[in-house]
């Protein structure tokens, strides 16, 4: 049916495509003051001290990798990673759609379009309808707000139908619990049922993209990025946890975006419009662009600790989760590059967070090295980021991101190749993990000593400092570094028990080796001759 938005910017809005006919009062692009109101006066959360939305997210306060789905049909058949995304068929899909537009009967809903991708040639255009209006703010914050001549003649790609109050049943919706996050390409639509954690809601829109954008000749990437004043752009590929917000959001350098970009043709360009940061510990002195945005009206701070009395905010309390998020236009931060574009780059970082303790702060990979290292993945999986993981554990993910990635490693892997090789790009892996033992043991990597690491590899000052190969993953560490004690800089000095370590390494160069075996037989020679040795 068509109704009347409660916003005087397009007054009005055809639904019929989600198949929702007589639901309640329809908000479409409210601004985020409104939506505050809202949040606010449905009871969805509070405010906390300098004006940030504080909500809770009920027992799923990370994302829940089991529970998501693609929809396998004649189109997605061939080109889909079956192994790593579970199947849907079109009934289930179009019996759980039925389901929850029954269920959105009646409800006020809360629409909000937006872009996913800075570059006008390659953005998809996303429309969000969601029960909740705090939901409706992240959207605002997390994707690009178009502007009043893009809404007069918007029509969405992608609809997310956003329904966390709908509790799926296993047996009969075909799910594995209550939560389901179900994407199809055919319908080009994402259902959300069951979870409040607002992420789900960004990473299904970069799914979407890492589907599409490959097949335009697209590098899709799981990865921050920034740029030096010099207009040098560095790209830093890791997942959550690993510090890619916290490393690019560099006061020297100009803030592309935190998480998700494109590498096309023209250069790097940002997937969203906001930051989606890690709250916990978060510090002032070590973090203080992040740190300033927790107290600023239109942040929303999920699971964050507040004293109801004072709504003083508890950073450092992982009462609910170790995750605790905050959601913030990208503008909050004084550094940002504002249209989200930047240059090919001129380095690639990939970020671990070793949890054995043995790969070195700072390393410089060879192009098939970097190859090697991208379908590998390795990191440790910090707590909170996803359910049912409570300390960080040795983990391997696919391109730095294989729970987004919609096609075969391979294709990524690939077009990355291509892209290091014609721009001739620098690539690092930097350790932002333990030092002077495994988890338990060691302690993690001064952020410090990460920074100047970084800032003498952007720079250029490496080029010519002196590489040491490492015995076992060959790769070059500088034999110094200003700024830096020399006996860091080599992981295995740092450990007082030498025997441990090299014990720790054997075990880990075989994770790695098991791990790289299911992508041997599509590895270049060069890139299989990259793998570690004992």
């Amino acid at each position: 049916m068509t109704a009347t938005a409660s916003t005087p910017l397009l007054p009005t809005i055809d639904l019929a495509h989600a198949r929702l006919g007589a639901h309640g009062a329809l908000h479409r692009n409210l601004p985020p003051a409104v939506l505050v109101e809202h949040a606010l006066a449905r009871g969805e959360g509070k405010l906390g001290k300098g004006g940030a939305f504080v909500t809770r997210t009920g027992k799923y306060t990370g994302r829940s990798p089991d529970d998501k789905f693609v929809v396998r049909d004649a189109n997605t058949e061939a080109t889909i990673w079956w192994d790593n995304n579970k199947a849907f068929t079109p009934a289930q899909f179009d019996h759980l759609h039925d389901r929850v537009a029954a269920y959105l009967q009646h409800k006020d809903l809360y629409v909000q379009d937006c872009f996913a991708g800075q570059d006008p040639t390659h953005r998809l255009s996303v429309r969000v309808i969601a029960e909740r209006a705090w939901h409706a703010l992240f959207a605002n914050n997390m994707f690009i707000r178009p502007s009043a001549a893009d809404l007069a003649a918007f029509a969405p790609d992608f609809t997310v139908l956003h329904a966390p109050g709908f509790k799926c049943e296993p047996a009969r919706d075909g799910t594995f619990s209550e939560a389901a996050i179900v994407l199809d390409f055919t319908r080009k639509m994402v259902i959300i049922t069951g979870s409040e954690y607002a992420g789900e809601m960004k990473k299904s829109i970069f799914t979407v993209l890492n589907y599409v954008l490959p097949a335009a000749g697209v590098m899709s990437m799981h990865c921050s990025a920034n740029i030096g004043n010099d207009g040098a752009t560095a790209v830093f590929f890791g997942l959550s946890g690993t510090g890619k917000t916290t490393l690019s959001a560099d006061p020297e350098r100009g803030l592309i975006g935190d998480d998700e970009h494109g590498w096309s043709g023209d250069g790097v360009f940002n997937f969203e419009g906001g930051c989606y940061a890690k709250m916990i510990k978060l510090s002032p002195t070590a973090e203080p662009e992040i740190y300033a945005t927790t107290a600023r009206f239109g942040t929303i701070l999920e699971n964050v600790v507040m004293d109801e009395a004072t709504r003083e905010l508890d950073l450092d309390s992982a009462e609910y989760t170790e995750n605790t998020r905050g959601s913030y236009e990208i503008g909050q931060i004084p550094n940002a590059v504002l249209s989200g574009r930047g240059g090919h780059p001129t380095d690639i970082i990939m970020l671990t967070a070793d949890a054995f303790g043995i790969l070195p702060p700072l390393a410089r990979l060879t192009p098939a090295q970097a190859m090697f290292h991208f379908l590998s993945g390795y990191t440790a999986k910090v707590a909170g980021t996803e359910r049912g993981v409570t300390e960080p554990k040795a983990a391997f993910s696919s391109c730095f991101g294989a729970p987004f990635m919609a096609r075969h490693p391979t294709v990524y892997a690939k077009l990355l190749g291509e892209l290091i090789a014609k721009h001739g790009v620098r690539c690092w892996l930097v350790n932002t993990g333990w030092t002077g033992g495994a988890y338990g043991v060691g302690k993690r990597m001064s952020i410090q000593h990460t920074r100047r690491l970084l800032h003498a590899a952007l720079s250029g000052e490496l080029n010519d400092t002196r590489m040491v190969a490492h015995p076992n993953f060959k790769f070059g560490i500088p034999a110094e570094v200003a700024g830096i004690p020399s006996d860091i800089l080599d992981t295995r000095n740092t450990w007082s028990d030498k025997a441990a370590y090299d014990a720790k390494a054997k075990d880990l160069i075989e994770r790695f080796n098991a791990n790289f075996a299911k992508f041997a037989a599509f590895a270049s020679d060069e890139v299989k001759a990259a793998a570690p040795t004992l």
